[in-house]
């Protein structure tokens, strides 16, 4: 049997996307064939870019399809697959199974209800894809007589492990970042209006000892890149009668330090502000030790959703306001200080979600303050992910996006006040103009080079020249857009470098740049400076 996973399935995006990134679902599913006795040589990996360059030779015995998005947003370059193109590949030969988040729905933009999807020709896992595919392996022709069900912990355990090899295929191997996942579920007995998360019943934790096999079965295959982010709270990881459970954050991040000793990121995602301010000392240790073992540029994502009391009520949210003012600063206590990769080590990021219940214009006017307040208290924030509500069947929010429409014009003047005003001078803050970012790899062009670092929450980097793409580069800081950075990579080819380059290097200007250029070329830096003029101290900036 010859078997095809086309990943269509794009995480959170971040910065206009998420950089080269493969999540758990293909690697589980590529496990699972392999348990049940299929070769390796006879599994193939796709991204849906991959399959919108051209279809031809897709012929299969079994095509599963990764699908699906519970948070709509930009992106840089990987989209998520579509309602049309879903439709196109139920076209293709063999059997054809579809699953991930798409289970709970379709949708592409916040303010709307995901659909439930039903197109012929395509079978539905409406639970774990990875669990339906195990078992329809037992008869691959009869997908309807499979029962849809849940995956173990145990499972995973052994197809995370198998699954690695999958990720040779991604087309940007091995530049990849490798999602890990360490528990799912909530434990609350009430949940947030919109959220997803219960679905997956109370936290079933993965063993740290199952973790750090399949880490190191990805470090064998060649990665160097992974995120802790399939959990909705990193801090409550093996927690025990509801208190955060540091040791077991300890041996989590030593292990994989272990298991991965020359990785070069190792970034968390998701973090409830609700355990840092409730539980202040035992969060306190779990920062330290993520900043002792991880790669600096680390964001942890904090779930406010709003600062509006009467839309935290009606929406069952968790967090009030001075929870998480209280996450923020001490986030920013412990992990603010700068770290090799440039920026600091470990920053909150803030999610506000819109269209929640009882949202008036008062709601847009208390969030805009709260990021004042942090503003004006000197602390820092990686980042304001500010999206509209996106509702699945079977959460309390579903068919109550009305707001999202009603409220459209409030939303726009609103993310917009709160780019200029919070987002503009707080990203100068996190990286003041002269800071070098470092590794920050090329992606596409478009009369200015985009790059990004791999990481978490990555910042977008545009070079005002042509840079070759795939390749890292360390990149100085020289301007700032509200979610992005300018700067010019360093040091700096005196020789070579474009104008509008060498015109950007701190103290030089337009008129200094081109005295420079005209001066071309040069023997060495003590050359350029008896020519040109340029400060003794810019040379450092420079190679020839």
């Amino acid at each position: 049997m010859r078997a095809l996973i086309i990943d269509g399935y794009v995480d959170e995006p971040a910065c206009l996307g998420v950089p080269p990134y493969i999540s758990p679902y293909p690697r589980y599913i590529a496990g699972a064939l392999v348990e049940k006795g299929i070769k390796k040589t006879d599994i193939f990996y796709r991204t849906i870019d991959q399959i919108r360059k051209g279809r031809e030779g897709l012929v299969f015995d079994l095509v599963i399809i990764v699908a699906g998005t519970t948070v709509p947003g930009k992106y840089l370059r990987a989209t998520p697959i579509s309602m049309r193109e879903i439709n196109e590949l139920s076209h293709l030969e063999g059997t054809k199974i579809i699953g991930g988040p798409i289970r709970l729905g379709f949708g592409d933009e916040g303010g709307t209800s995901a659909i439930e999807l039903a197109i012929p020709g395509i079978t539905l896992a409406k639970k774990d894809i990875e669990a339906f595919i195990y078992d329809l392996l037992d008869d691959p022709k009869d997908p309807d007589s499979v029962v849809h069900r849940m995956r173990s912990t145990s499972e995973i355990a052994e197809w995370g492990e198998k699954g690695a090899f999958i990720i040779r295929q991604h087309p940007d191997y091995p530049y990849v970042m490798c999602e890990l996942e360490t528990y799912r579920g909530c434990p609350r007995n009430s949940h947030c209006s919109f959220c997803t998360e219960p679905f997956y019943g109370k936290p079933d934790y993965r063993e740290v000892r199952d973790v750090i096999k399949e880490v190191f079965a990805l470090y064998r295959e060649g990665t160097r890149y992974f995120r802790i982010g399939r959990q909705p709270d990193l801090f409550m990881y093996r927690a025990e009668n509801g208190i955060p459970n540091p040791d077991a954050i300890e041996e989590l991040y030593k292990g994989i330090r272990n298991a991965a000793p020359q990785l070069e990121v190792l970034h968390m995602d998701n973090a409830n502000p609700v355990t840092l301010a409730r539980f202040p000392e035992e969060s306190r240790l779990i920062a330290e030790t993520i900043i002792k073992y991880h790669t600096s540029g680390d964001v942890a994502a904090l779930g406010m959703e709003s600062a509006d009391p009467g839309v935290i009520k009606a929406n069952d949210l968790k967090a009030s306001p001075d929870d998480v003012f209280e996450a923020i600063r001490l986030l920013n206590g412990v992990g603010a200080s700068r770290g090799a990769s440039g920026l600091p080590e470990l920053l909150p990021g803030i999610n506000f979600v819109h269209g929640l219940k009882r949202e008036t214009k008062e709601t847009f006017e208390l969030n805009f303050e709260f990021m004042k307040k942090v503003l004006n208290s000197n602390l820092m924030v990686r980042r304001v992910n500010i999206r509209q509500v996106m509702t699945f069947t079977g959460t309390p929010m579903f068919g109550h996006e009305e707001l999202v429409t009603k409220n459209k014009d409030l939303f726009l003047r609103y993310k917009e006040k709160i780019r200029n005003e919070i987002d503009l001078p707080m990203l100068r803050r996190v990286a003041p103009a002269g800071t070098v970012i470092k590794d920050v790899r090329t992606e596409i062009f478009d009369r200015i080079t985009f790059g990004r670092q791999l990481a978490t929450y990555p910042l977008l980097v545009g070079v005002p020249a042509q840079l070759e793409l795939n390749r890292s580069y360390d990149i100085m800081v020289t301007g700032h857009g509200h979610r992005s950075i300018t700067g010019i990579p360093v040091p700096i080819d005196i020789n070579r470098a474009e104008l509008k380059v060498v015109e950007q290097i701190p103290g030089v200007g337009r008129k200094l740049a081109g005295k420079i250029v005209i001066g071309r070329p040069y023997t060495d830096k003590e050359d350029v400076f008896k020519r040109s003029g340029i400060k003794k101290e810019l040379l450092g900036y420079i190679k020839l």
